[in-house]
């Protein structure tokens, strides 16, 4: 494989430099910190991180005041008390974007956040539990036992988190297809998924960087060479 610190040679100079690509990687996730988050919190994420998908984010970041009031506050006790009634109402609320597939998400997901959390004391302690370096594991997790929660969607949810997670995006895969991985250019089974977290690790333990920057660093370092300034518009940071 090619050594890490190529890869970060070559995302520094499309960025303008070591300074430039380091101000894109974000700040150093804190997985244990993850604990201290609420439910309604890990809910609202969710639920933000569905209807994104697909969709324009700007457009749903700007609705999101309306969503909040709509579904409760996300409280996922509160939410299972409501009738079905209250369900086929939101499908004609205009504060939401009405896809009557992805509320029934916000339900579904409610009811296991409320299991997750029984089980584990708090949505948010399960996840700080869950092995920093199986990130495949967890998203099998979230995808088998959440709504609409696979995929990339799963990627997301728990980048927003700020959990340590590796987006696998077309670039990235591009860049470890470059480092001579064998992997499907669209990287979606089991067999391929294990290969990227092996060598994510490897990477990890290697450079000592948090995982999301590993995979920002990939991304960064091949395709279309987008700009800093749109980065940061796009990453929201």
């Amino acid at each position: 494989m090619v050594d890490f610190q190529k890869i970060r040679a070559r995302a520094a100079k499309r960025k303008g430099g070591e300074a430039a690509l380091t101000s894109l990687l974000g700040p150093t996730p804190d997985n244990a910190a993850l604990a201290k988050i609420a439910d309604d919190r890990i809910l609202s994420t969710m639920a933000e991180r569905v209807f994104a998908a697909g969709f324009v984010w700007r457009v749903i970041e700007q609705k999101w005041p309306g969503f909040e009031e709509a579904f409760l506050g996300f409280e996922p006790k509160r939410l299972l008390f409501q009738p079905d009634d209250f369900w086929h109402d939101l499908t004609a609320d205009k504060r939401l974007v009405r896809n009557p597939q992805k509320i029934k998400s916000v339900r579904d997901n409610a009811a296991f956040v409320e299991r997750v959390s029984k089980e584990h004391g708090s949505f948010g302690k399960f996840l700080a539990d869950w092995p920093a370096g199986d990130q495949v594991g967890l998203m099998a997790y979230l995808g088998k036992h959440g709504s609409r929660l696979g995929g990339n969607t799963g990627q997301y949810f728990l980048r927003w988190l700020e959990w340590d997670a590796f987006i696998v995006s077309a670039d990235m895969a591009a860049a470890l297809r470059d480092t001579g991985l064998d992997i499907a250019q669209s990287p979606t089974s089991k067999k391929d998924l294990d290969k990227i977290q092996v060598q994510i690790n490897a990477w990890a333990a290697e450079t000592e960087l948090p995982r999301r920057h590993i995979s920002r660093i990939l991304a960064m370092s091949i395709g279309e060479n987008h700009p800093p300034e749109t980065l940061r518009e796009y990453m929201g940071e």
